[in-house]
């Protein structure tokens, strides 16, 4: 009887600190969407909790340190491609609280190579702990999207004239201003050229036919 007692007595403290402990979490988590959408069944850490923060000091990252961020993953990517392809700088926009990165591809991808391409990317992205979140398997459109544990999301598509776009998207993330990407394009940089030219430069595999290994 004397346990129940105490158990009951200190009721209230344990709800206390489960209030004052469970509000910071929930708003932690609240400004990056569900867990489900940027995180992967069997993470122990949310999206929420980990996105949008700086590995160096754990504060809040802005919107140049997320393009920044986004730039490295498609750098990244294009130099895990192989053989390599010449890409431009697509435009960068920003929303309410995250911007997005975007290369265009200017090597003539045949349809005969385009999901060797999208696979080149698909394994690459997987063998760097990415996860990938869907693949369209359309035979004109098709396109791969992944995501990182901390919330960035990373897509390969096909569009008109089968050209091949890389965007990175942030989460949620501090607002500031967002300068221009620094890498120079591997071929000509287009500047203040828009929209793109469609791809034109012709690559002994990638514009060749047959299936790609």
């Amino acid at each position: 009887m004397r346990r129940a007692k105490r158990a009951r007595a200190l009721s209230p403290v344990a709800v206390v600190l489960v209030l004052a402990l469970g509000v910071p979490l929930a708003a932690c988590g609240s400004g990056n969407g569900s867990r489900g959408d940027n995180v992967s069944a069997g993470d122990d850490v949310s999206a929420g909790q980990e996105s949008g923060r700086t590995k160096e000091s754990g504060r809040a990252m802005d919107m140049q340190e997320a393009a920044e961020q986004s730039d490295a993953m498609l750098d990244a990517v294009l130099k895990g491609i192989d053989p390599d392809v010449q890409w431009a700088h697509g435009p960068t926009t920003t929303r309410a609280c995250g911007v997005t990165r975007r290369r265009a591809v200017m090597t003539v991808v045949s349809a005969e190579r385009r999901q060797t391409f999208l696979d080149r990317a698909e394994t690459f992205w997987r063998k760097n702990g990415y996860r990938i979140k869907a693949v369209n398997k359309d035979e004109k459109f098709p396109a791969v999207y992944a995501v990182t544990r901390s919330g960035f999301g990373v897509s390969l598509s096909f569009r008109g004239k089968g050209q091949a776009f890389l965007e990175a998207d942030s989460p949620c993330v501090e607002e500031s201003k967002v300068a221009a990407p620094t890498a120079e394009p591997n071929g000509p940089a287009y500047k203040d050229v828009y929209p793109l030219p469609r791809p034109h430069v012709r690559s002994d595999f990638w514009s060749g036919e047959g299936e790609g290994g």
